[in-house]
């Protein structure tokens, strides 16, 4: 009888140990989508938010709140909002960003270790000739270690998906959409126009336009200059732009208004140019600058909508990098 316990208990004790064996596998497997929108002005993730900036430290720092610790170097991550340049993969100040975004999302998550599907994007008709570079940029280390606010984070890129702005921020409702619509996606720097007919973007007649926020800003400080001898901070700016007001000098607050103002009547002045009728042309506003639209834009036509939050392409990279594996068995 004895003997008999211990055949049993033996194989019970395999056959636990297998299990558990294969659930190890399978979280050691997971893959965690990490969805990030990567802005001339913020980087993005489903759950944060912060500015495009990145400064090195040269010594350990005394706090580490947005320091990114990677192969001996520190950096402060946040503040100043990088210059804009033609291409987000001359240097390494995107990828730190990147990894500050894996650190931050991680984090909420609980996690410390990850294989990661990076989800990220690019403007619609810059789409094709960017998305290699960008891929390579991403993905030039497969196997990452380093610390996020002195908390360590390994992680291994399994892939990089990169799908279209604007049609990110809407994917998950094009089946809702009844007829034709505009989609016009306001970002710091990109102003993507994508008409939607039948439930799909009308990829020819999608418009990229370098007329973003930071131009609005950068008119703005002009005219302040020209026509009150001093600057204002794109964070006096930006308040105005995300709330209609200020407590800054009302004499600085008017010409900031009246440039937004004059922004946001561009943004339709184009809209017409390329054959939309704003009387008739149900559209839809999204990214930074559909708040601006909304406060500042003065059309009444009623088949308006706004899409305010800042993190919706983000999260329209993590959706569709969930399709993307709920459709495809391997991932690299």
């Amino acid at each position: 009888m004895l003997i008999q316990l211990i055949k049993v208990h033996d194989a019970v004790h395999d056959r636990i140990s297998r299990i558990l064996r294969r659930k190890r596998k399978m979280e050691n497997n997971k893959i965690e989508i990490v969805g990030i929108d990567h802005g001339w002005s913020n980087m993005k993730t489903t759950n944060s938010v912060f500015t495009s900036g990145v400064k090195e430290i040269t010594t350990e720092p005394a706090l580490f709140d947005n320091v990114v610790e990677f192969e001996g170097k520190y950096f402060k991550v946040g503040g100043k909002r990088l210059e804009v340049k033609d291409t987000k993969v001359t240097d390494e100040n995107y990828y730190i960003l990147t990894l500050a975004s894996i650190g931050k999302e991680l984090s909420r998550r609980g996690l410390r270790r990850a294989n990661v599907l990076l989800s990220v994007g690019l403007p619609l008709t810059r789409f094709g000739a960017e998305k290699k570079d960008f891929i390579d940029y991403l993905m030039k280390r497969k196997e990452i270690s380093f610390k996020f606010e002195n908390v360590r984070y390994n992680v291994i890129i399994e892939r990089v998906s990169v799908f279209p702005q604007c049609y990110a921020a809407v994917a998950d409702r094009l089946g809702s959409f009844r007829r034709e619509v505009l989609v016009v996606d306001i970002g710091s720097w990109t102003v993507d126009i994508m008409p939607i007919s039948n439930q799909k973007p009308d990829i020819e007649q999608c418009v990229t336009l370098p007329k973003g926020l930071i131009t609005c800003m950068r008119a703005i400080n002009e005219q302040c200059v020209r026509q009150l001898g001093g600057q204002v901070t794109e964070a006096d700016i930006q308040e105005v732009m995300m709330c209609g007001r200020s407590d800054i000098a009302t004499k600085y607050l008017d010409v900031i208004q009246e440039g937004i103002t004059e922004f946001a009547r561009s943004i339709y002045f184009s809209l017409k140019e390329y054959g939309y009728n704003l009387e008739t042309m149900p559209i839809i506003f999204v990214g930074g600058g559909a708040t601006v639209m909304k406060l500042f834009g003065n059309i009444k036509q009623g088949d308006i909508k706004y899409i305010e939050d800042v993190k919706a392409n983000a999260k329209g990279f993590e959706y569709l990098a969930r399709v993307f594996l709920a459709t495809n068995k391997r991932v690299g």
